[in-house]
């Protein structure tokens, strides 16, 4: 009886001991890229700013959306009066040209809007690719023909177009930050579906899918349990990617004007209007920028971090490798057959043994009944010294008489 309750818990601790430690292994893998540790403290350090904007203009005294005429000077086109573009102690990083706007406002706002427009985004565009790709690798014949061609629809489409046209006949009172992310969310997932089709074909093909099938388990939970941890990987890692991609495209929907409307603030509309100031101004266009690409790169970083953390073959990758040179080296000196090893033919300046098992001894060239083997190309029939036109003081000469054999 006590065997039996012991057989049937061991399944559910061997899992609880896998699931545990397989997260200590991911955050040991995790933990020994310090690239990928100090990209996520930067990601997450924006992603506090811009949660906690309102504090941080309150605690400057400033908002967003107020002008300060007094502080350009409308003689010069509207600069900013002072050294370093109105930096002091109540701008922290100056004013914007032309209207006086506070620019550190207005840079930790528009983290919020561009931040969330991208990760909006982001988050439509996966969940889309994913139904469309699992359903196309695992549905039969033709839902796989029909979700494909819609793929490659979606794909050829015209993303700045097709966002202009939607843009454009949505309503003024519909939020436009939230009508900009669902606009290039439901456009621009064409890419990810053909990835995640392709990474779902191949996890189809891998043995542990294929036990699951043959143990009755249905298609949607395989899908579930053994498919969508495989394809973990591949998503964080383009996911990362179409986070800075989608920040772009907010810019450029916002400078053709059908994105985020003024006053508003976003780095994209900030780096729009500063084009004109950057040799006035060039805070207002530096800053923006630079937070953009540190932003890009953190992303990029991290994507990449996390993918070789959640990858099992990443450091098995390192192992083969070395094994594979350490067979061509010993392809390069020679091969090694049991106890001896055989050198190269036609090394320079080695003789080639005989062909046979290691270690046996020639008969005598004067042996009767027997003939003599001869160093040279293997396979190669010397004539006998018995033959025809042969010279019968020699049982055999090699192509290039390195070798003789008395009769």
């Amino acid at each position: 009886m006590s065997e039996t309750l012991v057989a049937s818990r061991a399944p559910v601790t061997d899992v609880s001991v896998t699931g545990a430690s397989g997260a200590r292994q991911f955050w040991r893998r995790l933990r020994a890229q310090r690239a990928a540790l100090v990209a996520a403290a930067v990601v997450a350090l924006l992603v506090l700013i811009a949660l906690a904007a309102p504090l941080l203009t309150a605690i400057e005294g400033q908002d967003p959306a107020t002008y300060h005429p007094s502080l350009v000077d409308s003689a010069r086109g509207g600069v900013p009066v002072g050294a370093l573009g109105g930096i002091g102690a109540d701008h922290w990083l100056g004013v914007e040209p032309q209207t006086g706007r506070d620019l550190f406002a207005r840079l930790v706002y528009g983290a919020r809007v561009s931040l969330g427009v991208a990760l909006a985004a982001t988050v439509v565009q996966v969940l889309i690719a994913v139904v469309v790709g699992v359903s196309a690798a695992l549905g039969n014949r033709w839902v796989d023909q029909v979700l494909s061609r819609i793929t490659e629809i979606i794909v050829a489409l015209p993303l700045m177009i097709m966002s202009l046209a939607l843009l454009a006949v949505v309503p003024g009172s519909f939020p436009r930050p939230v009508l900009v992310a669902l606009v290039i969310g439901l456009i621009a997932w064409g890419t990810l579906a053909k990835i995640v089709r392709a990474q779902t074909l191949t996890l189809k093909q891998l043995d542990y899918v294929a036990a699951a099938r043959l143990s009755g388990w249905g298609t949607w939970r395989i899908a579930r349990r053994d498919l969508l941890p495989g394809l973990a990987a591949p998503l964080i890692t383009y996911s990362a990617l179409l986070v800075p991609a989608n920040i772009g495209v907010e810019a450029a929907l916002s400078f053709l004007g059908v994105g985020v409307k003024p006053p508003t603030p976003s780095w994209g509309q900030m780096l729009t209007s500063a084009d004109v100031w950057y040799q006035a101004a060039p805070q207002y266009l530096l800053l923006p920028a630079g937070a953009l690409f540190v932003t890009v790169l953190a992303l990029t970083v991290l994507g990449d971090g996390v993918r070789t953390a959640l990858d099992p073959r990443a450091a098995s990758r390192l192992r083969v490798g070395t094994g594979r040179k350490g067979e061509a080296r010993a392809d390069t000196n020679g091969t090694t057959r049991g106890d001896a090893t055989v050198p190269r033919q036609n090394a320079p300046g080695t003789e080639v043994p005989a062909a046979g098992a290691s270690g046996t001894e020639l008969p005598a060239s004067g042996a009767p009944g027997t003939d003599v083997p001869v160093a040279g190309a293997s396979g190669a029939d010397l004539p006998r010294s018995d033959a025809p036109g042969a010279d019968p003081s020699r049982s055999g000469v090699s192509g290039d008489g390195t070798k003789e054999a008395t009769a």
